[in-house]
């Protein structure tokens, strides 16, 4: 028997929308806890102006993890531990970089445990975030002034 088009038409709109339903879901999942703020990760660090993700970052004690917007896994992208950040600089995107950020974002250059990491976010997030990376606990090395 032939399926009536309204059918078809009803199938396909549950196909594309689920998956969003399901993203929305998951966000809202990782914002529950109140410690959650917009940012992106550079995945991959030595590509010029490129390799930016936007994410959720999420404060969880004393790490930040980080999850891909667009996904569904219910497991952090990345873990990053206050007590083996240190902060190298910070400032404005440049060339390809301004495309790949939201309007407003800053770029923190990171080492997590002597490794390079990159991350952007707006300038008030960006002051949260710095006030927690100084709020490490007694014997954790500071970032630079």
């Amino acid at each position: 028997l032939p399926v009536p088009a309204i059918e078809v038409l009803v199938g396909l709109v549950l196909v594309l929308a689920l998956p969003l339903l399901a993203v929305s879901l998951r966000r809202r999942w990782l914002s529950r806890s109140g410690g959650a703020i917009e940012m992106s990760l550079r995945l991959k660090p030595r590509s010029q102006g490129r390799g930016w993700v936007l994410g959720v970052g999420r404060f969880v004690a004393d790490d930040l993890q980080w999850f891909r917007v667009f996904s569904l896994s219910p497991r952090p992208r990345r873990t990053l531990s206050r007590r083996d950040l240190d902060v190298r600089t910070r400032r404005a995107p440049t060339g390809p970089e301004s495309l790949a950020l939201l309007k407003g974002m800053e770029v923190l250059e990171l080492t997590s445990a002597g490794q390079p990491v990159e991350i952007g976010l707006d300038t008030a997030t960006m002051t949260g975030f710095l006030a927690w990376l100084e709020s490490r606990p007694p014997g954790a090395t500071l970032p630079p002034g």
